[in-house]
């Protein structure tokens, strides 16, 4: 069974679960496809956990004006329990969820995966870690918001952005990369001009080209 298959390498509770508990799994388990952009989870609903097998999601929350700030993305083979907060009882702030690339998901029931926990402290156990390796990204992120100056959150973006994609050309416009920081696209445009004067980079349509890595870092860190 293909889902069967891929949780025993998955999941390193697999081996310790009953073949009912097993059969549930599979059973409360759906492959679900999202174009880009396209939301996953705007926190009206449990939906469920999504473990991501192509594509990319992007966890974000909203201010009260409207402004975005990501919290964090997944790559392939990441899981998202922010989705199944009825899992986990003190998740409590919203969330939600877009896809930035067209991705394909498992998706398991987050009832099914309610009752199975309760009766598998190991399952349990699994997602308060996963969920507490998350809440420290979101802790880096919030730390940035409120110590750090913009101009040096772009350049950890960029750079980071960088690292992920292996190249000095990343494919973003201003707009997206204000959406990510929480900020006005007015704010990013005119600190992008400013790192453009200083040789840092160039910013053409829909695309940041990074010219000195050196600097950038400078003034990341």
């Amino acid at each position: 069974m293909e889902y069967s298959d891929f949780y025993q390498q998955f999941f390193p509770f697999w081996d310790n679960l009953s073949q009912s508990d097993k059969d549930m799994f599979c059973d409360n388990t759906s492959t679900v496809f999202f174009d880009s952009r396209q939301p996953v989870h705007n926190n009206i609903e449990c939906t469920g956990l999504f473990i991501v097998k192509k594509g990319r999601l992007r966890l974000y929350i909203l201010s009260e004006d409207g402004r975005e700030i990501t919290l964090y993305r997944l790559a392939p083979g990441d899981l998202c329990m922010l989705a199944a907060s009825c899992v986990i009882q003190s998740i409590t702030f919203d969330v939600y969820i877009d896809a930035e690339l067209p991705s394909e998901c498992y998706m398991i029931s987050a009832s099914a995966f309610g009752d199975i926990s309760d009766r598998n402290p190991d399952v349990k156990i699994y997602a308060l870690e996963k969920a507490v390796e998350r809440f420290s990204d979101v802790m880096w992120v919030m730390q940035q918001v409120v110590f750090m100056s913009m101009d040096r959150r772009i350049a950890i973006f960029l750079l980071d952005e960088m690292a992920a994609s292996g190249s000095n050309s990343i494919a973003m416009t201003q707009e997206q990369l204000a959406r990510h920081l929480g900020t006005a696209r007015e704010v990013v445009s005119r600190l992008l001009k400013h790192m453009a004067a200083d040789s840092i980079l160039e910013v053409s349509r829909g695309r940041i080209n990074i010219l000195d890595k050196n600097k950038l870092r400078s003034i990341a860190y």
